[in-house]
């Protein structure tokens, strides 16, 4: 039979019985609507997780010393970084760029001496890659690059045991081998929400770490804040050509947090176990409506296959009824599902309870949906394909029907 006529026969038979097609149809449009809408509030949410982890300190790209990442000594520095960031800052796709240099030291207040890390930072550079400067709770954050001045943890100022307006002591090694010992005034506190930020570290003005631990005019790391995560990995080629012969690499917030990375991954294979269940209910109910259709025109089939129509044609036109539907409901819940994310993208999505928390640490108070292709199709794709395996169950049974059997089945 030919391909055109069988299509037209499956169209018609799937809107036989209207009301079991409508409600069909409404379990899959409804389905697909939830997998779109939640699939793209989950990624948008990493979208925001990321950027606002990023944003602390870290930044999306840093670029190194070679080696420096897996064994950060002194002695592995970038020469002239701002003739570098000049450079950089030039790349389409880079909205701020900022020198760093770190240093493993003692510091030590009139009361305690514990381990710590100094970050000499560029005051104003800085503002533009980290919210540390925004998240100061007691103080100010650092004024100028000229003055001995220093920005700390919470949790270290509690181990210290002082406030804003105090000494504390740091003594490390130099660049060259020799001790470094330098006093600043704790002008500010910050609460980062990262632990391992708010009990460890030091951020003094990049001028003084230089003269402090005899660096130079060197720091150790640039940080880059791009102008999209989504285009990373073309931003970091870009870079790396620019750094070619230079002994430096770029590493992404991937490689210096893996920590995030596998939690993303985490939640994701923990979010498809409920996009799974909600597939099979769906494809359940796809299933027993086929089913229910192929039994009740058995005595049709058999008039069909007496008439001279083959089986595979037969297969044929249920399988197509089977793609119609299951198209149908899938198109009617990406149209519903977008429409939703783009008005959640417009107005943002709130977590109830959660905006003093998103504020106190100095993050979006809603999540602005996106949509993408992973997020718009994914889910929907994966009802269709498994729509389409469960329709050939019972479109199997039609292989062993025998036209006068069939016509006589009530």
């Amino acid at each position: 039979m030919h391909k055109a006529v069988i299509s037209v026969l499956a169209w018609r038979n799937i809107w036989r019985n209207r009301r079991r097609t409508l409600l069909t149809l409404l379990a899959v449009a409804f389905s697909s609507a939830v997998l779109v809408f939640f699939m793209s509030l989950q990624l948008s949410s990493y979208d925001t997780s990321i950027n606002a982890s990023v944003s602390i300190f870290q930044g999306h790209l840093q670029v190194q010393p070679t080696g420096y990442f897996k064994k950060p000594k002194m002695y592995h520095f970038i020469r002239e970084p701002r003739a570098l960031i000049k450079n950089l800052a030039e790349l389409k796709g880079i909205t701020a760029v900022a020198p760093r240099a770190y240093a493993y030291v003692l510091v030590s207040s009139a009361r305690r001496t514990v381990g710590a890390q100094v970050a000499g930072v560029d005051p104003e550079l800085e503002k533009n890659v980290s919210t540390i400067p925004g998240l100061v709770r007691e103080g100010e954050y650092l004024s100028a690059d000229d003055l001995y001045q220093a920005v700390i943890g919470q949790d270290l100022a509690h181990n210290l045991g002082v406030s804003t307006g105090e000494q504390i002591t740091v003594l490390g090694q130099g660049q060259d081998g020799s001790m470094a010992a330098a006093a600043f005034q704790v002008v500010g506190i910050f609460q980062s929400g990262s632990r391992d930020l708010d009990r460890a570290l030091i951020e003094v003005p990049l001028k003084i770490f230089q003269e402090v631990f005899y660096l130079g005019d060197a720091a150790h790391t640039i940080v880059i804040k791009a102008s999209s995560r989504h285009r990373l990995a073309e931003l970091k080629k870009n870079i790396s050509a620019r750094l070619k012969n230079k002994k430096l690499s770029v590493y992404s917030w991937e490689e210096l947090m893996p920590g995030l990375k596998q939690a993303i991954e985490l939640d994701m294979a923990s979010g498809w176990l409920f996009y799974i269940s909600l597939i099979l209910i769906v494809v359940f109910s796809v299933f027993n409506t086929f089913l229910m259709s192929i039994l009740e025109r058995t005595r049709e089939f058999g008039v069909m296959l007496s008439l001279g129509m083959k089986p595979a044609s037969i297969i044929k036109m249920v399988i197509l009824e089977n793609v119609f539907l299951s198209l149908l409901g899938v198109f009617s819940g990406i149209v519903i599902g977008s429409l939703v994310v783009i008005y959640y993208g417009i107005h943002g999505f709130y977590i109830p309870g959660a905006e003093e928390i998103m504020k106190l640490w100095n993050l979006p108070t809603a999540v602005k949906t996106r949509l993408s292709l992973r997020g718009t199709l994914s889910g929907p794709a994966v009802i269709i394909a498994a729509n389409f395996v469960v329709a050939f169950i019972p479109a199997l049974k039609l292989l062993r029907l025998q036209p006068v059997e069939a016509m006589r089945a009530v």
